[in-house]
């Protein structure tokens, strides 16, 4: 137990459970005024020398972990900006040591600037889903948001995934953003739809400390708490007339095409996250990678973030999913019944239509959605 992962996991994983594997792509060509993740601008140094190490904490990774993941992640940060060839090369070696035959590989890419051959070069490599950054079809909204691609290079970047034969698209859009009224979510809704995505991550929008916005914040044009709920209403409304069902507070698609390594997290199944800020969680322990590119390519060891998957947490993630929480799952899980003092805690949110609670077990409703991190203070 020498090598630093198995200094927080142990051996190897616990259980026979493929795991989720998520690879954590630290480079941007700009950084967006609104975000806080964990990234660098992009250069080509700097990114042949983080993939080199990347493979080789792929395959040490396997070696230690011995067992096998049905789904693969690549998210940051842009991935696209690594081009075709170094992304084939990450995929390549997942699949060499790690990936089940038929597992879900994603790829996140930001619509600017693709080369015409990009999604062919994915597609035979065994990409089967594509998640493309909208955030919002309104090319005002887009300038405020430091979006470079146009409408019609998303259009473009959604035509070239199809083309290539990747059916499994999802788009990015963003609520609660500067300056946004009813008619511009409308406007960004139909154009996602005029598109035939069969999915759709819709986020309200959260100033996070030490971005630009959260600087300009007092100058941010940004709709008060009642407006943003109607919009994210409108937002769901819209969709599920559409045939995308929403499945979990932010996600929506169509039959089939649910994110299987998202819904990894949501169940509190284990997964492996490789990169600088990537979480993992395997063995019943918690753990991450520091922020910090230089030390991640130096081979620093994971830092342990403790235990995870007891009931609370297990709950409280279980309740972002349109199912809920199922009894059948908990009794399945933890050999117990949802206790009846968390059902007694339901009565007076179910009252106030917040949420549902029956034989089946506990779910939010779409309004207790909307204020879910209350919901799930009173009753966790």
């Amino acid at each position: 137990m020498s090598d630093p992962l198995t200094r927080v996991t142990g051996e190897k994983a616990a259980d026979t459970q493929p795991i989720g594997l998520y690879l954590h792509i630290p480079f941007c060509r700009s950084k967006c005024p609104y975000c806080d993740f964990y990234s660098l601008r992009a250069e080509p140094t700097q990114m042949d020398a983080y993939c080199a190490v990347l493979e080789q904490k792929i395959a040490e990774s396997s070696a230690t972990l011995q067992c096998k993941a049905d789904t693969l992640y690549i998210g940051g940060g842009t991935p696209s900006v690594l081009g075709a060839k170094q992304l084939c090369r990450l995929i390549e070696c997942a699949k060499r040591t790690f990936l089940t035959d038929g597992a879900e590989i994603t790829v996140e890419c930001n619509p600017y600037r693709l080369p015409p051959d990009f999604f062919r070069e994915l597609a035979d490599v065994g990409v089967n889903r594509v998640s493309i950054g909208l955030q919002s079809a309104v090319t005002g909204e887009r300038r405020r948001l430091g979006r470079r691609a146009t409408r019609e290079e998303v259009e473009q970047t959604v035509r070239a995934a199809q083309a290539a034969g990747i059916r499994n698209l999802t788009l990015d859009v963003m609520l609660g953003i500067p300056e946004q009224t009813e008619a511009s979510l409308k406007e960004t809704l139909d154009f996602c739809l005029s598109l035939g995505v069969p999915h759709v991550s819709a986020y309200l929008l959260k100033i996070e400390e030490s971005t630009p916005f959260q600087r300009l914040r007092e100058t941010l044009d940004l709709p008060d708490d009642d407006r943003a709920a109607d919009l994210y209403l409108q937002m769901c409304e819209t969709l599920e007339r559409a045939g995308l069902a929403q499945y979990e507070i932010s996600n929506f698609a169509r039959a089939g095409f649910q994110s299987r390594h998202n819904l990894k997290y949501w169940h509190c199944e284990p997964y492996l996250g490789l990169g600088p800020a990537a979480h993992s969680f395997l063995n019943g322990k918690r753990f991450f990678y520091p922020r910090d590119f230089e030390s991640f390519l130096q081979g620093c060891a994971p830092i342990s973030d403790g235990t995870g998957g007891d009931f609370t947490e297990y709950a409280m993630l279980a309740l972002r999913l349109s199912e809920g929480l199922q009894e059948t799952a908990v009794l399945s899980r933890f050999g117990h019944s949802i206790p009846q003092t968390l059902y007694q805690k339901c009565v007076p949110l179910a009252a106030h239509g917040l949420l549902l609670a029956d034989e089946q077990g506990i779910r939010l409703t779409r309004n207790g959605f909307l204020v879910s991190n209350a919901v799930l203070a009173e009753i966790l």
